[in-house]
């Protein structure tokens, strides 16, 4: 029988990255003559993935309508953002732990996020965290992103997973809506950078910590398992 997969989003869900990802926008906006962001009111910025994010941050602000522009700060945020990515970011409590429990009780750890892939594994990789996925796939990965299921659903064949036997865990609209137009069971973290509240967005369980994901992820499996 196939290992279950546990997918994970990052941003916001296995790593507080926020720091970096607005410390540096800050930093852009202030470049290009504009207004930096509030660290915790920008949060609801990210999720979607660095391009909306550059759009929506500029937009703000009256500029971004030109397609020739946010594609000039886009480019410019990326290489910036590349320079400090984890300068400050660092993974949220207790993540590691259930991290290792999950594989040491046999599941397949998989990452599924809206950041470029080159940048979501060197982050990883400065973390020390790489090693605990079989696959990490980015917004570029494939022709899709999430919130589109295919995102989710590839991501779990190409780590060797069944979509029947999966859990996805995220803390933001695109990772809960990715999940539930699968068909794959979703736990949302509290502790990430929703810009709508997890109950509204109406995912199979929510966490605090991840202290509790364990639990969580065998009580969505159960049924699956007894099928």
């Amino acid at each position: 029988m196939t290992a279950p997969t546990i997918v994970f989003d990052l941003d916001g869900t296995l790593v507080d990255t926020h720091p970096d990802l607005i410390g540096t926008l800050s930093w852009l906006l202030e470049e290009e003559g504009l207004h930096p962001v509030d660290l915790n009111e920008a949060k609801k910025l990210i999720g979607h993935g660095m391009r909306p994010m550059i759009e929506k941050a500029l937009r703000l602000q009256g500029r971004g309508r030109e397609a020739a522009e946010v594609e000039r700060v886009y480019d410019r945020y990326v290489e910036a953002y590349e320079k400090r990515i984890a300068r400050d970011s660092r993974p949220f409590p207790g993540i590691l732990a259930a991290l290792d429990r999950l594989a040491a009780e046999g599941m397949v750890l998989a990452v599924c996020t809206n950041k470029i892939q080159r940048l979501a594994k060197l982050l990883l990789d400065e973390l020390d965290m790489t090693r605990r996925f079989a696959f990490i796939s980015g917004s570029d990965t494939y022709p899709v992103r999430k919130p589109d299921p295919g995102h989710l659903l590839m991501t779990i064949r190409d780590a060797g997973g069944d979509s029947t036997r999966a859990v996805m865990v995220g803390d933001a609209e695109p990772d809960i809506r990715a999940g539930q137009a699968a068909g794959v069971p979703v736990v949302g973290f509290a502790g990430g950078y929703t810009a709508i509240p997890l109950e509204q967005l109406g995912p199979d369980a929510i966490i605090g910590h991840y202290d509790e994901l364990p639990a969580a992820v065998a009580r969505l499996l159960t049924p699956v398992s007894m099928a």
